[in-house]
């Protein structure tokens, strides 16, 4: 059990904290990764000529892997991401092992990313202290298409798909019944609109099933960009309540608002997400407030960069005298970004992990370019990782002088 802790004072400027995992050399190079991000152009550029280079079969990934799959990447097994699950836990962060391989839509392949999902929960077992949680899509163990028949057109729904749709939901219940077994914390992650609902069908399914007799096994994602996820978080507290289980809820802003406005204007129906980025980040700390005064029934992750958030959660945790290192409470960020986030929170004793992508350089090329132009795109984030980057050679300089 939790002893509430004298509460430290956390300060996300704090870079001689944020960095002390990071050599000389490796904030020097860190230092021209985001420098490089911070130009908006320059990334559209280096990606479209990293994609025509690979679809050439050009030898360029000796160059990626010693930059941006270093940066952002664990490694390219389960067994290579050791090194980098080590090191988070030398400061006492957590790793979320995430498999980020993006298959083809076949059931063979459907068949082996679930195994590999079965390993990371199986790895995650024989370290818990180290690796907290496991995360697996849906969309990665299912395909996405019938997953949006099952969504929007059920009664469409042929014989063969209802014959597919079991196998989907056998996976999943194969991966929530052997992380229950080994008892290992497991998020299913947020997905596109168009096939959220049925996810969150199957993760209500399975946390109704296995978030019972004090733990919380099974986590859902909510995205709070979208304007109806804080009423859903306390819908599902509510069913919770009256089942006698527990809810898991990752809270996140969201991932995809470009694709979800084009595809609502493209085929007229409301915009699912908010108005715009004030409207998200109160719908977000709004379902801070009501974790933090529910947690008999409910655990979190922050799934968050956004510092004033994490201020908060820390804030209210105070008030109500929870232990900065209660397990219901958790913060998770990016490998690679927000290190001043997660190493102060840690340092302070909160419970914080890092999401740690792994898999084939060629193979996770997808995620490695979404998170190249999601950093130039979002404002400030680049920049901001750029000048505390700054600050700390800066820092280091004068310490040495």
């Amino acid at each position: 059990m939790s002893t509430v802790q004298t509460k430290k004072s956390v300060s996300f400027e704090d870079t001689s904290v944020a960095f002390a995992h990071q050599s000389d050399s490796k904030l020097r190079k860190t230092y021209l990764i985001f420098a490089m991000m911070n130009q908006n152009w320059l990334v559209k550029i280096g990606t479209f000529f990293i994609k025509i280079a690979i679809r050439l079969g050009l030898p360029i990934k000796f160059l990626i892997k010693n930059t941006l799959f270093e940066q952002f990447c664990g490694g390219e097994s389960i067994e290579t991401c050791q090194k980098a699950i080590d090191n988070l836990a030398k400061a006492h962060v957590g790793t979320i092992l995430d498999y980020s391989v993006e298959g083809e839509d076949n059931e063979k392949d459907f068949d082996k990313t679930t195994q590999e999902l079965l390993l990371t929960i199986n790895k995650s077992a024989s370290q818990q202290a180290n690796i907290p949680f496991s995360v697996f899509k849906v969309s990665g163990i299912g395909s996405v298409e019938l997953l949006e028949k099952v969504q929007e057109h059920p009664e469409d729904l042929t014989p063969e798909d209802n014959a597919v749709f079991d196998r989907v939901k056998a996976r999943v219940a194969r991966l929530c019944e052997e992380a229950s077994r080994l008892n290992v914390r497991l998020f299913f992650d947020a997905e596109e609109s168009w096939i959220q609902d049925v996810i969150d069908q199957l993760c209500y399914d399975m946390m109704a099933k296995h978030n019972v007799k004090g733990k919380t096994i099974v986590y859902n994602t909510y995205q709070l960009y979208r304007w109806e996820s804080y009423e859903n978080l306390i819908a599902s507290c509510d069913k919770a309540r009256k089942g006698g289980y527990t809810v898991g809820a990752k809270l996140v802003r969201g991932a995809y608002i470009e694709k979800e406005r084009r595809r609502a204007f493209e085929m007229n129906y409301r915009d699912p997400i908010h108005n715009n980025k004030q409207e998200t980040d109160e719908d977000f700390d709004k379902a801070v407030v009501y974790a933090i005064d529910n947690l008999d029934v409910l655990s979190i992750c922050m799934g968050t960069h956004n510092e004033n958030s994490c201020h908060l959660c820390m804030k209210l945790m105070a008030e109500k005298g929870i232990a900065n290192d209660d397990k219901r409470v958790w913060f998770a960020q990016l490998l690679g970004m927000s290190d001043n986030i997660s190493y102060n929170l840690a340092n302070a004793g909160y419970n914080v992990a890092k999401y740690v992508p792994y898999g084939p350089v060629e193979a996770v090329m997808p995620y490695l370019f979404r998170r190249a132009e999601e950093n130039s795109s979002i404002a400030g984030q680049s920049s901001r990782e750029f000048l505390l980057v700054k600050r700390e050679i800066e820092r280091r300089k004068a310490k040495n002088c």
